[in-house]
């Protein structure tokens, strides 16, 4: 097929084998349910380069791409082009040719846009594309985040001392409702901003002479540059973070906890905000929840072959106990709600108790613990086995009553899943027996155990081999693949522009599974140790997850030295 006869993106990568036809299968299926554009969906599955996507845009629309890369925008165009214009249309002024202003965008802009721009420059206005990390690279890197505001403020009542200090006639109140919008525009952008990253996690900082914003995006804090002229304003910053979480904005001497809903692209949003009392100011961490785009589809979790193919047959099973341990932030929500995905048809009632309810799925009845009215898992769960149900989803087994009670349901017709605090999936058999449960109960309830952990992938638009790899761990890594030393793939990220310069972009879990088959469920009845639980599942195949990574090497997703972060082990020769 030529360019000219494909039907989009998606057709075209496909045909130049960026993309598989697994994966475009994948986004045809997305498209059903998300109302994104192909391109905005193959980089949200991570599934090829922000600059192979935007390239095979650029062809399917006939226009140029451009690279980008540490681009500094000219004074003289910046005489030109408003920087209100810069950053409300998110595009960058490359050059004036005659009355012909050429910019470049991160996506393919409206005809109406363009029409705009033609008027409010009074210059015919031509575009070409080049990445949107490019893009959001060159306004922070030249600007910050929140330049905006500052640059809407000088306009509309301050001007600068000492290049850090706004100063503002407060007499005037028709310019402080002026003031109020501006900053409710900058938290809408700042926000818009960590979505847009895909952040778990908003951090805002206050120090003596400047405000520290900071993004937690695949498992790491990354700080947001802002201007220094922002700090002034900080107060008024939480103040509407507070008002917008339904907070005594009065209040500063006592952390608050609240909530803020929103929605942005038709896509729903929680944000779980915590506010804390520091010498400096108040601290605030948004934890942003609900994010419907992370709700993955079966092929989507990261399981190897073998571990997709069991737990499929596990959602299907009439009943028992699923568990899945994992330490905070390891994706066993996201794990858990893809097994009730697939599990979610007319035939089977569904009912969940979380703490909290961070995606919401359609066909499935979810309960929210409250504990200050003594709604508990265990109360909770109580109540849901006299609703009927065929499946029962407990967001987490903390204590020996929950855990009775989730034993007990899976011995009655009822297949149950839960999280629970483990370092693998077999310390979870010795963590319930020391909780109560018995150990009879145990090893006829307990289906499958499984661990996981949350590992950042290597970003595949700068990812080149890794020099750097000590020979003690090519030996392991040959030895837990049964592969020569010649036939291993070790790959690193050298950092680029489309992953902030940190060689990672993403993050795909990894699994171990320990199904527990005979043998296992009779050395959990006669009370075994871990040392002898591993032994007996290591001989019907289980392997530990820091063996089972090693896959995820050889195939270029991750890095050894995230193996060696998630997977750690300690050296004790050189002690």
């Amino acid at each position: 097929m030529t360019g000219n006869q494909l039907q989009d993106v998606g057709d075209l990568l496909r045909s130049k084998d960026v993309i598989n036809e697994d994966q475009l299968q994948i986004i045809r299926g997305h498209q059903n349910h998300r109302n994104l554009p192909v391109h905005r969906l193959i980089l949200d599955l991570n599934f090829a380069s922000e600059r192979d996507t935007i390239q095979a845009l650029a062809e399917i629309h006939s226009v140029e791409f451009r690279h980008l890369e540490d681009y500094i925008i000219p004074e003289d165009l910046l005489e030109i082009v408003p920087l209100k214009l810069i950053f409300h249309y998110r595009f960058i002024p490359l050059s004036r040719n005659n009355d012909v202003i050429t910019i470049a965008y991160g996506d393919v802009p409206s005809s109406l846009e363009l029409a705009n721009l033609r008027l409010l420059l009074k210059q015919e206005v031509q575009f070409v594309l080049t990445t949107p990390s490019c893009i959001d690279a060159i306004i922070k890197s030249q600007f910050g985040l929140g330049a905006e505001t500052v640059q809407k403020l000088r306009e509309s009542k301050g001007h600068l001392l000492n290049d850090h200090e706004l100063i503002f006639d407060l007499s005037d109140s028709s310019k402080d409702s002026a003031v109020d919008g501006t900053i409710s525009d900058l938290v809408a952008q700042i926000l818009a901003e960590a979505l847009r990253l895909q952040t778990t996690d908003i951090h805002f900082e206050p120090y003596a002479d400047s405000i520290k914003l900071r993004y937690r995006i695949d498992g790491i804090l990354q700080s947001i540059p802002v201007p220094g002229e922002l700090r002034p304003l900080y107060a008024a910053i939480t103040s509407r973070l507070k008002v917008m979480a339904e907070l005594d904005i009065s209040e500063r001497r006592i952390p608050q906890d609240g909530r803020i809903s929103m929605k942005t692209e038709g896509e729903a949003y929680d944000l779980r905000v915590s506010v804390i009392p520091t010498k400096h100011g108040e601290a605030l961490c948004l934890r942003i929840l609900g994010r419907q785009s992370l709700l993955l589809g079966f092929e989507q979790l990261g399981m190897l072959p073998n571990q997709e193919a069991l737990f499929g047959q596990i959602t299907s099973l009439p009943q028992g106990l699923i568990l899945i341990s994992g330490p905070t932030g390891s994706g066993k929500t996201t794990t858990l709600y893809a097994a009730l995905g697939r599990a979610n048809d007319e035939q089977r009632k569904i009912i969940t108790i979380e703490d909290p309810i961070e995606y919401q799925i359609e066909g499935i009845t979810q309960m929210q613990t409250h504990d200050r009215i003594g709604l508990s898992f265990s109360k909770g769960l109580r109540s849901i086995l006299r609703h009927d149900p065929d499946i029962v989803l407990v967001g987490e087994i903390r204590d020996k009553e929950t855990a009775e009670i989730a034993v007990r349901a899976s011995q009655t017709g009822h297949l149950v899943f839960s999280t629970i605090h483990a370092n693998d999936s077999l310390s979870t058999i010795p963590r319930l027996i020391d909780m109560g449960v018995e150990t009879s109960t145990l090893s006829a309830s307990l289906n499958c155990s499984i661990a996981q952990r949350l590992a950042r992938r290597t970003c595949n638009r700068c990812m080149n081999a890794d020099p750097t790899a000590q020979p003690e761990m090519i030996r392991e890594m040959a030895e837990a693949l049964n592969l020569p030393d010649d036939q291993l793939r070790i790959h690193r990220g050298e950092g680029c522009v489309e992953c902030q310069q940190t060689g990672i972009k993403g993050r795909i879990a990894i699994y171990e599974f320990a199904p527990i088959d005979e043998s296992l469920a009779e050395a959990i009845y006669s009370r075994a140790s871990l040392t002898q639980l591993r032994r007996a599942a290591k001989s019907m195949g289980w392997k530990p997850l820091r063996q089972l990574a090693f896959h995820r090497i050889q195939d270029g997703t991750i890095s050894l030295a995230e193996l060696q972060r998630v997977t750690w082990r300690l050296d004790f020769s050189q002690i």
